[in-house]
């Protein structure tokens, strides 16, 4: 029978819906913990030790104190979220009756409180940005399934472009010093700084770019003799040589005045385009072989050919470079056409250049460009005394996200992304499809049948696993 209002209580205890598979509270709870805290230290023992190796340099004591420190105060961390989530399923159960909140959101935001406290301040801001990012494309789902929105053909690339020109905006205006952030050292490495906003002395700028030019010409002075080589390389001598003269010459071709890049506009676009096009196809390829090395191993270098030769190794190369490529194309054209530099050149600029992220649609990059966008708005807006300071927006926005989570994970578990039902999955050791989702059906949201069509969707299975 359906239920009416979302207030309205169902007929279910914790041990018919939270754990069917014990009618004590206190063993589904410590089994929560001996599972959660196991999968907890897998993951961060593997996420601290990448982060400690990326240094690329020998760990000295303190770091590798650090590091152990940071990986049992982030397991406490996730194991806290998961027990006490079921710990407060059936607190609230003691006192009260389920409803449709109190059923996954309350405890899940309650549960996120607690574990929050845990974590160093430093990791909050990220995992709040992690966590609102899924919770986003949860809540669009929501909103689609209910008839309430219409999914827009290639919304994570208007989603992107609008985002990233408003990021790139700050970067162009000088907006963002007062404000240090990540993704502007990202912008820095594919933009170059030449595209950050300076106080730069035209005069000294010009002097600065006739002594590279001088030091140019004196590098095509210097072509090494024939002679002076093996002769079993000729060839490869001369691709150099003609290599090294087409470069010099792309780089001696005109460029506006205005343009603060060192050489001609037209390396400039090549340069950029071809660097992160290499990057994109180098990094792809990489997970790849990393990912697939069992099946490489088993199927010998044939195997490398469905690596190297597909489209999809090519899809976040052809991005990368063609955003890079497209973006200085077009500042550049635009300082040609006005005699002059501004930064809402960069507008349009970032609007073009995102169109090559059709090739490369993914929504968690989307997602994660457009709340870092919202983060620097209101971090700008805020110090100009435009927007009021929220306390606590971070920590709120943690536990709101999160419980969202829950909630469509417990009542409807296909708005979840597959990947998120999978970590809770393994994290609660199969116990998120364990629960007892029957007595939820009353919510008229097809709980039971959603949660068999994700168990098909990601291969999980209602198996609950017990850790001694």
């Amino acid at each position: 029978m359906a239920i009416q209002s979302k207030l309205a209580p169902i007929p279910s205890t914790c041990i018919q819906y939270v754990h069917p598979w014990t009618d004590s509270c206190t063993i589904a709870t410590a089994g929560l913990i001996l599972q959660a805290a196991q999968d907890s230290f897998r993951i961060y023992s593997a996420v601290y030790t990448m982060s400690l190796l990326m240094r690329c340099r020998i760990p000295k004591a303190v770091d590798l104190k650090r590091t152990v420190q940071g990986i049992i105060q982030s397991t406490a961390f996730l194991t806290t979220s998961a027990f006490s989530y079921c710990f407060f399923l059936c607190i609230i159960r003691r006192f009260f009756r389920y409803n449709f909140f109190t059923v996954s959101y309350v405890p899940a935001f309650m549960s996120s409180v607690c574990a929050l406290l845990i974590e160093r301040p430093s990791r909050r801001g990220l995992l709040s940005l992690y966590v609102s990012n899924v919770a986003t494309e949860t809540l669009f789902n929501m909103a689609v399934s209910r008839g309430m929105v219409t999914p827009i053909r290639n919304g994570q690339v208007w989603i992107f472009g609008i985002s990233v020109a408003a990021i790139i905006y700050y970067f162009r205006s000088g907006m963002h010093h007062q404000h240090n952030d990540s993704i502007f050292d990202i912008l820095r490495f594919v933009l170059t700084d030449s595209e950050e906003y300076k106080r730069v002395d035209p005069a000294r700028n010009n002097e600065v770019n006739d002594d590279e030019a001088e030091s140019l010409n004196q590098r095509q002075g210097t072509v090494p003799a024939r002679g002076s080589a093996p002769r079993r390389l000729p060839y490869i001598l001369k691709m150099v040589q003609l290599y090294t003269s087409l470069v010099n010459r792309v780089k001696q071709m005109p460029k506006h005045e205005t343009c603060r890049h060192p050489n001609s506009c037209a390396h400039y676009v090549l340069h950029g385009g071809l660097k992160m096009f290499s990057i994109g196809l180098g990094i792809q390829i990489s997970l790849k072989l990393v990912l697939q090395m069992t099946r490489l191993l088993a199927n010998g270098p044939k195997y490398l050919k469905t690596i190297f030769w597909t489209k999809d190794s090519l899809k976040l190369a052809v991005f990368l470079g063609g955003f890079s490529s497209t973006f200085r194309l077009i500042s550049c054209l635009l300082r040609h056409i006005t005699g002059k530099d501004n930064a809402l050149y960069s507008i349009p600029a970032s609007l073009l250049a995102s169109l090559s992220f059709a090739s490369y649609p993914d929504t968690t990059v989307a997602l994660y460009v457009m709340w870092k966008m919202l983060q620097i708005t209101y971090n700008i807006g805020n110090s100009k005394g435009y927007l009021p300071t929220v306390p606590h927006f971070t920590f709120l926005l943690y536990c709101a996200s999160t419980a969202t989570l829950f909630h469509a994970a417990t009542l409807e578990p296909l708005n979840l992304r597959p990947s998120y039902w999978k970590f809770l999955h393994s994290l609660s050791g199969g116990r998120v499809a364990g629960m007892d989702r029957l007595a939820l059906d009353a919510y008229g949201l097809e709980t039971s049948k959603q949660l068999v069509e994700m168990l098909k969707r990601t291969k999980t299975s209602m198996h609950v696993r017990f850790t001694l």
